[in-house]
């Protein structure tokens, strides 16, 4: 089987499973017609992919990983829905469509992102298969990752206007927080399904981050000049929002040496514990991607 062919089937697991849990339900209002618009609205799945890989990795089974990954994805989705709100970035489009306040209103918007986020934590506590056990461990990591010492913290960071940025660590530092976390989050939890060994822990961490600020870095290159259908979003947004970027405080060609940089630590990261190949060909088809 092809890594592109195998991708699409991971999306697809992940696709079917987010859709089956919104079918368990109850329509209040319009709260789940506001949760499924924003989850089921596209997206690459990236990060619910890599908990699936980073199992198979540590020798597990990756339909058994679909609630840690499927709560993961939960929990970025309320993080763009309410990313997106007017009190934060005020965007109008997300993937090609408008955004969730646009369509729900403000309030609902506000009230489908705090379903999703406490939603991922129901998944992983009924999560079947697992012991409690990794169920405890899930929680800690995704918990630790989304909350006031990860992804939240950085969003923060990212919106204070005092926070002067000035060198290339104090933004690494914040997008750590608020896009690698979530990342690292994805495989760990991905080795804790699988009961995945220290080693195993330690390897897919590693790649993680590395592959988390590739990716952040390659994001401000496409603000710059990706194609806006591509997207799905305006181009140019960070600069007229006068917003500091790693191509701010470089350049073009420079980002594009950390990328590539940055991809080929996250492969080596991997050593020889990878046996197929899967997750160092994710993280070149990452570097090069166009949207």
């Amino acid at each position: 089987m092809s890594y592109e062919r195998r991708l699409q089937e991971d999306q697809a697991l992940i696709e079917a499973y987010l859709a089956d849990y919104l079918d368990t339900l109850w329509p209040f209002g319009k709260l789940v017609d506001a949760m499924s618009y924003s989850l089921l609205g596209g997206g690459k799945r990236i990060r619910p992919v890599l908990t699936l890989e980073a199992c198979r990795f540590c020798g597990g089974l990756v339909e058994e990983a679909l609630p840690f990954a499927c709560a993961l994805e939960m929990v970025h989705t309320y993080s763009l829905i309410h990313d997106d709100l007017p009190c934060m970035d005020d965007d109008d489009l997300r993937r090609g469509r408008p955004t969730n306040h646009k369509v729900f209103g403000q309030a609902n918007a506000v009230l489908a992102g705090d379903a999703l986020l406490t939603a991922a934590f129901e998944v992983i506590a009924k999560a079947p298969k697992f012991s409690a056990e990794q169920r405890l461990s899930a929680v800690r990591v995704l918990s630790e990752a989304s909350g006031p010492s990860g992804m939240v913290a950085g969003q923060v960071l990212d919106m204070d206007g005092s926070f002067q940025i000035r060198e290339l660590s104090q933004i690494q530092a914040i997008e750590s927080l608020k896009t690698g976390k979530l990342i690292i989050a994805a495989v760990q939890l991905g080795c804790i399904a699988a009961g995945g060994d220290e080693k195993n822990m330690e390897a897919l961490s590693t790649y993680a981050e590395k592959l988390g600020l590739a990716f952040q870095i390659q994001d401000d290159i496409l603000d710059c000049e990706g194609n806006e259908e591509e997207l799905g979003k305006p181009i140019g947004s960070d600069q007229a929002n006068g917003k500091v970027t790693f191509v701010t405080l470089t350049d073009i060609s420079s980002c594009r040496d950390m990328v590539r940089r940055l991809t080929k630590q996250a492969q080596a990261a991997l050593g020889d514990q990878e046996s197929d190949g899967f997750l160092s060909w994710l993280s070149e088809r990452l570097s090069e991607r166009r949207a």
